[in-house]
């Protein structure tokens, strides 16, 4: 499904692009302004949404697992919108010519907010509990949207656009250049990810076993949080604030595979990235000529699912 997802991607856009055309730019066998327009636009773009949505799929995996919790996501306990907040201040000082101070400024400022949202969900005699954590997520959430909404106000229309555009979340206008941020930073963070996946199966168990086993909770669990943010912060260094899609994925994977995390991570990321690929795929398709970001279109499939788990997990 990703390999037929990327070649219609990779086909679909506003210049026509034949089969046989895109197979011989594919193979170096042909130039000029269709070997430009889809080495150029469309391959970065497409490798980049598949990239973002590995990355938050893997996060949401994780942070399923630590904390014990099937409604944990980056974009719901708060960590995209925190990313995104430090993002605009990088603009509104700085500017974003530099897309590694734009990676440094989202894993800083999805960190803050992870810790926050975990230090006001946590309490002595229930420890960090699903549903608190949930709420003080999206209240944190809306809280740093709402900033996002008011400073955006305080720059220029162009960086206004950009802004807009971030928070909205979109893989458009990718180059090869958030190409190499994504995979560099999931290259720094998956040989992590890797050695912790035993760790990752005693943790989704209940606190109990995990003692029994001999695991030390608080240092595995903020290593695993570290690596989370630092996988959403690639992904919303490169393509926005891209929601739900951390939660759909490793419920799918689950579904598919179990609970084993060796079989569950990859498939996540697989899934992830077919997610936002198709989402952004659809965006400037079904709309055309105007377009949806990769962000609404995976919004409009995944808010009615966080609430399908979210009941599920009430009448438990």
């Amino acid at each position: 499904m990703l390999i037929a997802a990327v070649l219609i991607s990779l086909k679909t856009g506003y210049v026509y692009i034949g089969w046989g055309d895109m197979f011989n730019v594919l193979t170096g066998r042909a130039s000029g302004s269709e070997a430009e327009i889809l080495t150029g636009v469309r391959l970065p773009r497409v490798i980049t949404a598949i990239l973002s949505g590995a990355a938050l799929a893997l996060s949401g995996a994780i942070l399923q697992s630590i904390m014990q919790n099937p409604l944990a996501d980056s974009g719901i306990i708060g960590i995209n919108s925190g990313a995104g907040l430090a993002v605009l201040l990088l603009i509104i000082w700085g500017g974003t010519a530099n897309i590694f101070m734009v990676l440094v400024a989202a894993f800083i400022g999805g960190l803050g907010t992870a810790l926050m949202v975990a230090a006001l969900s946590y309490s002595r005699r229930y420890g960090v509990t699903p549903m608190r954590l949930v709420l003080n997520g999206v209240a944190a959430g809306a809280g740093i949207s709402a900033l996002m909404i008011v400073l955006s106000l305080m720059i220029s229309s162009e960086s206004y656009q950009f802004a807009a555009n971030f928070i909205a979340g979109t893989v458009w206008g990718s180059t090869w250049q958030h190409v190499i941020m994504a995979a560099a930073g999931l290259s720094l963070i998956l040989p992590v990810i890797i050695t912790r996946m035993r760790v990752l199966d005693i943790l989704s168990l209940g606190t109990l076993n995990i003692i029994s086993l001999g695991v030390n909770i608080k240092k595995e669990r903020l290593l695993l949080l570290i690596c989370a943010t630092g996988l959403s912060a690639v992904s919303v260094s490169v393509s926005g604030g891209i929601a739900f899609a951390g939660l759909i994925a490793p419920h799918l994977a689950r579904k598919l595979v179990g609970r084993a995390h060796r079989f569950v991570l990859p498939l996540s990321a697989l899934t992830g990235g077919l997610l936002v690929l198709a989402a952004d795929t659809a965006g400037r398709t079904l709309f055309f000529p105007s377009a949806l970001p990769a962000g609404v279109m995976v919004a409009i499939i995944g808010a009615p699912y966080f609430i399908y788990i979210l009941m599920k997990s009430e009448n438990r």
